[in-house]
């Protein structure tokens, strides 16, 4: 069931992507911040009420969406998981977005680069060279292929709709509390760092496991193990340092903006990032898919085998 769900999002996301955040989204972003509010006492127990209280409702409507369906026929229930996975897991959109960066670095229009970039990353681009784009899209894709889809469908596989539901929220709120300042707003962001940790340890690893087995294994393996941990966070550095070592191409190094410099440690090994690379990385997620989905229906089928 879980594989022609999948299989299903895949190919729907394929003629129809969703290019806009949705808002459903917004929606709940709004809800997060009302929560933040009220709740923001300065406390770890605070943040870990409030995180229940945006998180478990959703997930427990899906749940109870999905039971319901499963007495109703096979294909309810797949519609359903669909429908779910259909706002919470994305490949197409991010995959489109750096193949078209790659194009605009291979013709030279590096302010137009910039600027898809920068739309794309949320951050300033202003100064970057060719180089430092192509290293930033290839991180960029890196990051939205683990948060926003191989996470996503490692907990779909595991819990159902509800688990990818589960994860995108507690990312979601990773990325609005989790980096609230302790000196100003307390210890009440880290509950939704914690929770996010603790269900993206096992994600992260299989991640760049499977990028390793589908590039360069030796090198991958080699800057997982010794570059990771210099990553602001680890678990996207064992993702990012993965996939470096597996594409052969150096990422992270420091970024040279108009009048200042930021600092970030070296990633992966072999050259540096160009048009070609970013190419290479999207190859490197779609196959990666396909490693997921080979394996996913080798165990459905196995499944089936056993009753």
């Amino acid at each position: 069931m879980a594989f022609l769900s999948l299989v299903a999002v895949i190919l729907l996301e394929h003629f129809q992507p969703l290019r806009h955040r949705l808002q459903i989204y917004v929606q709940f972003a709004r809800y997060a911040n009302f929560l933040e509010r009220q709740l923001n006492g300065g406390r770890y127990r605070y943040g870990m009420l409030a995180w229940a209280l945006a998180v478990l409702p959703p997930v427990f409507l899906v749940a109870a969406a999905h039971q319901l369906a499963a007495g109703a026929g096979t294909l309810l229930v797949v519609a359903v998981d669909v429908a779910v996975l259909y706002v919470t897991l994305g490949i197409r959109h991010f995959t489109d977005t750096a193949a078209r960066i790659a194009e605009k670095l291979r013709a030279g229009e590096i302010e137009a680069a910039r600027h898809e970039l920068s739309q794309w990353h949320g951050t300033a681009t202003e100064g970057l060279d060719a180089n430092a784009l192509a290293r930033l899209t290839i991180e960029q894709l890196l990051s939205c292929a683990h948060r926003q889809f191989f996470g996503v469908a490692f907990w779909f596989v595991l819990l159902g709709p509800a688990g990818a539901v589960l994860y995108r929220l507690a990312h979601v709120l990773y990325q609005k509390w989790g980096v609230l300042d302790v000196q100003e707003f307390g210890r009440f962001g880290l509950f939704a760092q914690d929770a996010f940790r603790w269900l993206d340890w096992l994600p992260a690893r299989l991640i760049a496991l499977s990028f390793a087995v589908m590039g360069n294994f030796e090198d991958a393996i080699y800057c997982w193990r010794e570059q990771a941990a210099v990553w602001a966070q680890r678990l996207q550095g064992m993702v990012l340092a993965a996939g470096a070592g597996a594409l052969g191409v150096r990422l992270g190094e420091p970024l040279e903006y108009p009048g200042r410099v930021e600092v970030r440690p070296e990633l992966g090994v072999g050259a540096s990032a160009d048009p070609e690379h970013v190419d290479s990385a999207v190859g490197l997620i779609w196959r990666t898919v396909v490693l997921w989905l080979a394996v996913l229906l080798l165990w459905t089928l196995a499944g089936y085998a056993a009753r």
